[in-house]
């Protein structure tokens, strides 16, 4: 990790800590599968037609006709998803930045992943660009596990699980140590990625085995 570092230069994330939840999970909705021109696209005519010039408030998503957010682009799948996010958003489910400092990652991502079409990848990538958490590390990245191949000089790409026992020691930067992995791609890809020091060893991780019964 350290020739990565050295190689990348200084860490450089600058998460958007004025973006409200809603919105910047509204956004994560609408970029899901597709391209980010489409998904922009989509979310300007949105914001014109439903939201008054503004990023449109929970109360008013759940207001609009679905033929009006249908008529901006979002697929069904996609409007049931946002309506949801904007009722359990009024409800409190998913916490206003003044709860958020009383919180810590693993409940926000259980909150949050209650969200129809939100999975714990979507609240990862929130808790790193938005709330600026400094100790995430989203094992199931493609770019972040394909980087810590690169990095480390593995032929196979890492099971989640294995890669999050090796990522303890990075606690608590892992959001760093994502970051740096992201880059190890972009180095890979420009032929500057350094050699890695030495082939390690990732830790052996045992699934627990379901108990039977009923649990009490």
């Amino acid at each position: 990790m350290a020739a990565l570092v050295a190689a990348a230069g200084p860490y450089r994330l600058r998460p958007e800590l004025e973006c409200t939840l809603f919105r910047a999970l509204a956004r994560a909705i609408a970029h899901q599968q597709l391209h980010a021109n489409a998904a922009n696209a989509i979310l300007q005519r949105f914001v014109s037609s439903c939201g008054k010039g503004d990023f449109p408030t929970p109360a008013e998503v759940l207001a609009v006709p679905r033929r009006k957010m249908r008529a901006a682009g979002f697929s069904l799948a996609k409007i049931t998803a946002l309506k949801d996010l904007a009722k359990k958003t009024l409800a409190g489910v998913v916490p206003k930045r003044a709860i958020l400092a009383k919180i810590d990652d693993d409940e926000i991502v259980e909150r949050i992943s209650q969200v129809r079409g939100i999975g714990r990848w979507t609240v990862e990538m929130m808790l790193m660009f938005q709330l600026g958490r400094p100790d995430v590390l989203p094992a199931d990245d493609f770019g972040v596990r394909n980087g810590f191949r690169l990095a480390y000089g593995l032929r196979k790409m890492p099971a989640p699980r294995r890669l999050l026992a090796f990522g303890e020691r990075w606690r608590p930067h892992r959001t760093a140590a994502a970051w740096y992995l992201w880059r190890a791609v972009e180095l890979a890809r420009a032929g500057k990625l350094p050699a890695p020091a030495a082939r390690i060893r990732l830790p052996v991780v045992r699934r627990r085995k379901a108990r039977s019964g009923r649990a009490r």
